[in-house]
């Protein structure tokens, strides 16, 4: 596909009434202008179409792709001609765009553009081209290539009073110990010191006793866990509800609350990990879509 660009216009009307002249007049020199504006814009056609030949593209996606927000991706070109260069390149994957000054024969360059989507759930994006106006701006080649990018987008966050409620229940529950041994609460038990207990878990009075170095053998502390069930909850204003719970889950585990779901009948027992998260959300982007 060509755009002609403003330049291209007045070049093809500027050849035009030279051609015209030299028709009227019969002149040689005229005629030779005409020739050579014309084998200009050959070469210009070879050169441009041959410039996005054995291009390319591959798009870096962060795994975090939240709704009506701008995320930075990366967009790779790969120059798959041997010897020629590629100049000029503009790549647009959906409505990311990024310019490639220069690309080496058999070399990959990557840039970065910005992507948004106004909606949660898996969007495909199909409409993928490389384009260029080299190489006199006269026209814009377009080529589409045969790619398709799958992305999931996760609902995008939004505090509420879902929130506000659950903070307040885990002020009013506190922490729970546990018998499994730490350093954060009550004392489990008085043992022998070992190379690398912190010293001031040092028991100086029973040390003072013995005569042996003594330590304090403490208790963890068990964080309070979450666990939503989205099955049971009103489906009016889904979407704010989805906003908020997806808030919800990143605060959790952003605190290190382990925090787990129910959606669709599947249950997702509370953790904290990364990948955790990840699916917490996921299931919540392609939730009443599939």
């Amino acid at each position: 596909m060509i755009r002609i660009n403003k330049a291209g216009w007045i070049y093809i009307v500027l050849t035009i009434l030279i051609g015209f002249s030299a028709v009227n007049t019969g002149n040689n020199l005229i005629y030779l202008i005409a020739s050579a504006l014309l084998s200009y814009m050959l070469v210009s056609g070879i050169f441009g179409r041959h410039n996005l030949k054995g291009l390319d593209l591959d798009l870096d996606v962060p795994e975090e792709v939240f709704a009506k927000t701008e995320i930075p991706v990366g967009i790779r070109l790969h120059n798959q001609k041997r010897l020629m260069p590629a100049f000029l390149i503009s790549a647009a994957v959906g409505e990311c765009h990024a310019l490639f000054p220069f690309t080496a024969g058999r070399a990959e360059v990557k840039r970065y553009g910005n992507i948004r989507f106004g909606s949660r759930g898996e969007h495909l994006v199909d409409n993928v081209y490389v384009y260029s106006v080299f190489p006199f701006n006269f026209f814009t080649r377009y080529r589409r290539l045969k790619k398709t990018f799958k992305m999931i987008v996760l609902p995008r966050p939004q505090p509420c009073e879902t929130l506000f409620l659950h903070e307040q229940k885990s002020r009013s529950r506190g922490e729970a110990s546990t018998l499994t041994v730490g350093y954060d609460s009550d004392i489990i038990s008085i043992r022998d010191y070992n190379s690398g207990d912190p010293l001031k878990y040092i028991n100086w009075k029973s040390t003072a006793k013995t005569g042996v170095l003594k330590t304090k053998e403490l208790s963890a502390v068990q964080l309070q866990h979450v666990l939503i069930d989205f099955d049971k909850m009103d489906k009016q204003d889904l979407e704010n509800k989805i906003s908020c719970i997806t808030y919800l889950i990143l605060k959790c585990i952003q605190s290190s609350v382990p925090v787990g779901l129910i959606i669709n009948g599947e249950k997702y027992p509370p953790a904290v990990s990364h990948a955790h998260k990840i699916t917490l959300l996921r299931k919540l982007a392609v939730y009443g879509q599939n």
